[in-house]
């Protein structure tokens, strides 16, 4: 059975990292609900919404299970710099994906850019996480 760390303090970083990431695009989101012609639940129909609710959805649907497998990796010793590579991509990717969701022409690559880092951290952390076992 391998030692592992107890605490995972290299995904510590990263989590807070995102989780203030997290609050930004939550934020864009909100704002666009408030005032009188305000949406409370759903989407209102307004296209910038339904935009905003989409961008922080992807969030949440990729960060949390990779900063899982991250902090299952550096429980299980392995290297710290792969984990900040792993976490920095995830991080660099996020924001790419956030900025460049709903634009177009160069700055809409940044949105594919995006997608594709938080995919290779997934599966790079994935595949890692399998083969430690």
């Amino acid at each position: 059975m391998p030692e592992f760390t107890p605490i995972p303090t290299i995904t510590a970083l990263y989590a807070g990292l995102l989780g203030l990431m997290s609050i930004v695009i939550a934020f864009m989101a909100g704002r666009l609900r408030g005032g009188p012609d305000g949406v409370s639940i759903g989407d209102g129909g307004k296209p910038e919404l339904i935009l905003a609710m989409r961008r922080h959805a992807n969030f949440v649907e990729t960060v949390p299970l990779v900063l899982i497998l991250l902090a299952l990796l550096e429980m299980n010793k392995v290297s710290g710099t792969a984990i900040h590579c792993l976490g920095a991509l995830l991080v660099v990717a996020r924001g790419c994906h956030a900025y460049g969701f709903g634009r177009e022409g160069a700055l809409g690559i940044l949105r594919t850019v995006g997608t594709m880092g938080s995919m290779l951290a997934t599966v790079v952390s994935a595949i890692w996480a399998i083969s430690v076992f």
